[in-house]
């Protein structure tokens, strides 16, 4: 988990939008379907595949190669894209990862929250959208205020079984981080439960000094 902490404060500096703009607008970056809920909450949802997600290098780092040691730990980090083409980071160390939002992505402390087991993230990524009325458009906005991932965990024991966590974040430039971890093996209705913690408990939490809630506590 160090590794992952590290490896954020090295590239704080990181200019993530310059690398994401250069990208471009590629429509197999990922794919968005949008769920209508009651009220004016709703979900969309975009696919997380890092082999179709960009994989930073050290050169546009601006930084010298990884050691034998380093890349022995340091996965890898990623830019991928998010609803509504927003960016998404992330990054692997230790066999742990993390998953950040925004331009700011690695100063947000969602870039150095992971889970204590070896851990590897879903495919999906679940959107949680509110209806906002734009001072520069006629037009409502659907802006995303928190993100439901699935993360599966081992124990690198293979007589255990390999755990599941849904992990709410909310996504606030300067306040983006971990609000909510659901057991999905041990909690009924888990999907619900999480987009539940995402309209009830996002606003308001703050990032610098809430506790994350645990589902079963």
């Amino acid at each position: 988990m160090s590794n992952i902490n590290n490896l954020s404060q090295k590239n704080a500096f990181l200019p993530l939008i310059v690398i994401f703009s250069m990208l471009g607008a590629n429509s197999g970056f990922a794919q968005q379907a949008q769920v209508d809920v009651p009220r004016d909450i709703s979900s969309a949802y975009t696919s997380l595949d890092l082999e179709k997600c960009h994989l930073i290098t050290q050169a546009e780092l601006g930084m010298p190669e990884l050691t034998i040691e380093e890349m022995g730990t340091m996965g890898g980090q990623w830019l991928c894209q998010g609803y509504n083409k927003s960016i998404v980071y992330v990054a692997e160390g230790d066999l742990r990862m993390v998953v950040s939002y925004g331009e700011d992505a690695l100063n947000e402390r969602a870039s150095n929250q992971t889970l204590p087991a070896f851990n590897f993230v879903g495919d999906t990524l679940e959107w949680r959208l509110r209806t906002e009325q734009s001072s520069a458009s006629a037009t409502p906005e659907q802006v995303p205020f928190a993100t439901i991932l699935r993360w599966h965990t081992e124990s690198g024991d293979m007589a255990q079984d390999k755990g599941e966590i849904l992990i709410v974040t909310k996504i606030e430039p300067g306040n983006t981080c971990h609000v909510a971890h659901i057991d999905a093996k041990l909690t009924p209705n888990a999907n619900q439960v999480a987009r539940d913690f995402a309209d009830h408990e996002v606003d308001g939490f703050n990032c610098k000094k809430d506790d994350i809630f645990y589902v079963p506590s």
